[in-house]
């Protein structure tokens, strides 16, 4: 039977045979396997084909702005450190309009674990060019081909101290479920960026994708910073698949204030009065 939180009467959106319905294969199997209920769950997300994915499942959800979805995934976790909190994104949502928060949350480190669906093209927009979008690659907008070098997103994040940085691939659904589990279990952000490629708008087919996929082999140390940037940006015909760096945990986003104010969470405070609240509504409104 499948379990609670894997369920959803919401009617999908997606292109049929989107290989984004490997992504949701994936974070299902990956909630099963760390065994949590949909009230021990938040997946957030802004803008995009991507930020409908928690849609389709039943859990807390909190669905803003486009590239908004970090700061709110923060606030959440702070607020209630006892949910474990996902991110669904776009390579735009994430890395175009929320690159931005993307990096300040690699300083501050919250516990969350942010998942890119990377099909290197807007999609829900109609196919533009996104900040991932390969250099010569005409779009719907980009007639003459794109002329900005894709942003390299896992090198940056590795650079910035990420605790947790990895490459998966949408046709991998098995493997990007161990991914998605170890992610979500390591303490601190976690980024894992998906291979996402888009059958409506994409340039290449999927065995194009399939002949490039290779695994991280058992010889990479994801301790060694020099080697988790070798395999962070695709290497010709090469495209890295695994667990790319892995740093020990340390301190994260919240911990600090808390352990120096003594204050808790909100979630672990007692419920407000009523006649407090409207008290003080009242003076307020005078």
């Amino acid at each position: 039977m499948e379990p609670e939180v894997c369920r959803s009467d919401v009617e999908n959106q997606w292109c049929p045979g989107c290989s984004n319905f490997g992504i949701l294969a994936s974070v299902k199997r990956a909630l099963e396997s760390l065994a949590l209920e949909p009230h021990e769950t938040c997946l957030v997300s802004g803008i995009g084909q991507a930020a409908k994915l928690p849609h389709y499942l039943c859990s807390n959800v909190f669905n803003g702005l486009h590239g908004r979805a970090i700061p709110a995934a923060t606030g959440i976790k702070v607020a209630n450190p006892g949910l474990t909190v996902l991110v669904t994104t776009g390579d735009g949502d994430c890395y175009g309009e929320g690159g931005n928060h993307l990096l300040h949350a690699l300083r501050r480190n919250p516990d969350i674990t942010v998942v890119v669906h990377n099909n290197e093209v807007y999609a829900l927009t109609k196919g533009q060019g996104s900040p991932t979008t390969p250099v010569g690659e005409r779009t719907r907008l980009q007639l003459r081909g794109v002329e900005n070098e894709p942003i390299a997103a896992l090198a940056t994040a590795i650079v910035q101290g990420c605790g947790f940085v990895a490459r998966g691939y949408a046709g991998e659904i098995d493997h990007l479920s161990d991914l998605l589990v170890r992610a979500v279990r390591h303490r601190g952000f976690s980024l894992v960026d998906v291979v996402q490629p888009c059958i409506t708008w994409g340039q290449r087919p999927l065995a194009w994708y399939k002949d490039r996929i290779v695994k991280v082999g058992k010889d990479h140390d994801p301790h060694d910073r020099a080697a988790a940037l070798a395999l962070a940006a695709p290497k010709g015909d090469t495209i890295s698949i695994g667990v790319l760096y892995e740093a020990p945990p340390t301190r994260v986003f919240g911990e600090r204030y808390s352990e120096r104010t003594g204050h808790r969470p909100l979630a672990r405070l007692e419920p407000v009065e009523d006649g407090l609240i409207a008290s003080r509504l009242a003076g307020y409104s005078r």
